[in-house]
């Protein structure tokens, strides 16, 4: 019965760390009032680093209310995604930032 038990629970480990091992780091930049890239396409379990080079506040809100990220000037916030779809969103400071982000199972 324990070698049935470890077997299963190495099969768990295994499909974890292949998950892990295939999870991302997607950088969006904000500077001079845009987002880029613009459009993104990422996974489920990819990780977003936005990184503001703007001297002001900024906010990466999604139109759906999936996400909202504020990033204070001059620094970098990280989110993990996990929700597939393609989401608009934009600042809130400033609703003409406009970018989408599309999320693949």
């Amino acid at each position: 019965m324990l070698s049935g038990r470890l077997a299963f629970l190495s099969v768990v480990v295994l499909a974890a760390v292949s998950v892990l091992a295939r999870a991302a780091t997607i950088r969006i930049t904000i500077d001079k009032l845009a987002f880029s890239p613009a459009v993104v396409s990422t996974r489920v379990g990819d990780t977003v680093e936005w990184v503001n080079k703007d001297a002001l506040a900024h906010t990466a809100t999604a139109r759906d209310g999936a996400f909202d990220v504020t990033l204070p000037p001059s620094k970098t916030v990280s989110s993990v995604l996990k929700k597939a779809g393609t989401l608009d969103y934009y600042c809130r400071f400033h609703p003409n930032m406009k970018a989408t982000l599309t999320i693949a199972p």
